[in-house]
């Protein structure tokens, strides 16, 4: 991800970008290959090729964008094919249009799976669809009725467009193709769109995405719909062109398994990557069991499993993201036409966009917590706290380790909820509003940092930027525009280009202050901003958070060194065993004998 370029908005594809026609030419063997051959044998490989690809492509959508492991997909795919057979027997109604429904119907059973998994942590989902997966693999065995029960169904002969059936192989091959290449060009726009943005970041870091206003089961959900409708159309086709359907194979685990498996050799989270992984074992397995005939039976699932184990151990990126980048670049240098790529330039007088300041004046309050309590267990995690920040202040949170300011923190950017007590934001025309969901925070105006750094490691520095811009732009090229302003604030504009992995602690402190400060807060929480970083680092810190400051967003931060905390702050909040402990100026703060007591002990408090 980190080295796809942000297309222009309004951009066209040029056929003679290498990259465009190098796609084009590989693509087109999947049709020119069995056509120059002529073989119905061979005609039959390219078909399940172009068909196990699609549904491959389609799963990576949910379990490489998404991170989901879909255990159980093949609950989409029989369920598009016994829809469209049922109803071209039942009521004469055409495949083409049974496929859309079975679609309808998936999407449909997807978002009663998933909504209630996503909403928590750990391996729910994928036990939920191998528990729906085998639910109604049982129901269609037993509703002898209506499916024919164990003994499947067969598809009526009718021969014609409109019945989706054909006497020559080539005209499937040419429908399989077609819906390959709508899978993959699906997956190309969810990739390069906010939605791909945003389905990596939860994958990565769940909570980092929560705190740029990513709504995490939402996209999610967005995902598995759509891998669960081009699931069903394929499963449809599928159908049609085998011509018979039983529960055992439509609704199948070994399927389900089978298409994560090409996905994860060839690359999970890559357009091409299970088209790569489905090419390369999908004609070693099949043509091995034609050959070897039932002496073969099942050698086509010893054949899956040593190129799976030979991946996982060589190459756990699988094929495409091993290879990928050196092939890019060879594809780079044969002659075509390529994009200007953007310019990071950004104007001195133009670094940084922020919100409207909230109606009303200097010092007006725009973070108000009142009387916060929070109980972990027998536990009083938080007593009665009651803090303010006021419009262009630097308020600095401190305490003793264990004091509860990181908790106190996470009440304030809705990671942790109150059990008593309210927080309210002033939103810039005024309003008072009490969010509750790191999400709502985000979107009232509250960015925050974390006291550990979380950056999407595998994305640039500009991408992981532009996951904060997309709060305020769908566009992937407005996003990356506003990720420059920012990071020229916060002195990151030349490592746009870096993976957020390879930076330095201080950079990586940066960053999370340049991602939260591109969704235009007007309060910036910053949590030991500073732990870690060198003098130097600690300084170009200092100068940042002065600008963010200039700039009109007021600072909330907790941080344990305190000449930072003395220069920066304009008032500080003593935070001691889980209560307010002392309020007030610098000066007045450092020099309370209750703070020293609360640091240092009551023997030093006269020293």
């Amino acid at each position: 991800m980190a080295w796809v370029v942000v297309p222009n908005k309004g951009a066209r594809v040029n056929i003679l970008n290498p990259r465009v026609y190098v796609t084009c030419i590989a693509l087109s063997l999947l049709v020119l290959i069995p056509l120059g051959v002529d073989s119905p044998f061979l005609y039959h490989i390219f078909v399940l090729l172009c068909s196990f690809a699609a549904l491959a492509t389609a799963w990576n959508i949910v379990g490489g964008f998404a991170g989901q492991l879909s255990l159980g997909h093949a609950v989409f795919y029989g369920i598009g094919s016994y829809t469209a057979v049922l109803l071209l027997m039942r009521f004469q109604i055409s495949p083409w249009l049974g496929m859309l429904v079975g679609a309808a119907i998936s999407t449909l059973v997807s978002v009663v799976i998933s909504y209630p998994c996503f909403r928590l942590r750990g391996p729910f989902f994928a036990l939920a669809t191998i528990a729906v997966l085998e639910v109604v693999r049982l129901v269609a065995i037993h509703q002898t009725d209506l499916t024919g029960g164990a003994g499947g169904l067969a598809a009526p002969l009718k021969i014609g467009l409109k019945w989706m059936m054909f006497r020559e192989k080539w005209v499937y091959l040419i429908i399989a193709f077609g819906f390959l290449l709508l899978t993959l060009a699906v997956s190309w726009r969810v990739l390069h769109s906010r939605l791909g943005y945003y389905l990596i970041a939860v994958r990565e870091r769940e909570d980092a995405a929560r705190a740029v206003g990513i709504n995490a089961v939402k996209v999610k959900l967005i995902a598995v719909m759509v891998s669960a409708f081009l699931t069903s159309l394929v499963g449809s086709f599928q159908a049609m062109y085998l011509t018979f359907i039983d529960p055992s194979s439509a609704f199948s685990l070994d399927l389900s398994i089978q298409i994560a498996m090409f996905a994860l050799i060839g690359g999970l989270g890559t357009v091409f990557g299970p088209l790569v992984g489905t090419v390369l074992v999908l004609p070693i397995a099949e043509l091995a069991r034609g050959w070897l005939s039932d002496f073969g039976n099942g050698f086509h699932g010893l054949v899956y499993g040593v190129v799976l184990v030979a991946v996982v151990l060589t190459i756990p990126k699988g094929l495409v993201g091993r290879f990928g980048v050196p092939f890019s670049k060879w594809v780079d240098s044969l002659p075509g036409v390529r994009p200007v790529a953007p310019q990071a330039v950004v104007p001195a007088n133009d670094a940084v966009v922020i919100r409207s300041a909230p109606a009303g004046g200097q010092h007006e309050p725009v973070l108000i917590a009142t009387d916060l309590n929070l109980f972990f267990g027998g536990l009083h995690a938080t007593n009665n706290v009651s803090i303010q920040l006021n419009q262009g202040e630097i308020l600095g949170v401190i305490g003793p380790n264990g004091a509860g300011k990181t908790t106190v923190f996470n009440q304030l950017s809705g990671f942790l909820r109150p059990h008593s007590g309210q927080i309210k934001v002033r939103l810039s025309d005024g309003r008072w509003v009490q969010p509750s969901t790191p999400e709502e925070f985000a979107r009232a105006g509250i960015g925050r940092t974390f006291q550990i750094a979380q950056p999407f490691a595998d994305l640039s520095v500009l991408e992981n930027i532009m996951l904060g811009a997309f709060m305020h732009t769908h566009s992937p090229a407005e996003a990356a525009r506003l990720a420059r302003k920012v990071a020229a604030l916060t002195d990151l504009t030349g490592l746009l280009e870096t993976r957020a992995r390879n930076l330095t602690v201080g950079g990586m402190k940066r960053l999370e202050m340049a991602r939260a400060l591109a969704t235009q807060p007007r309060v910036l929480l910053l949590d030991e901003v500073l732990a870690g970083l060198n003098p130097s680092d600690v300084v170009k810190a200092i100068e940042i958070i002065r600008r963010v400051r200039d700039a009109g967003v007021s600072v909330l931060m907790i941080e344990h060194i305190m000449q930072a905390v003395m220069q920066l702050s304009d008032r500080v909040v003593v935070i001691n065993s889980g209560s307010v402990l002392r309020e007030g100026t610098p000066a007045e703060v450092v020099n309370d004998p209750r703070v020293i007591e609360a640091y240092l002990g009551k023997d030093y408090v006269h020293a």
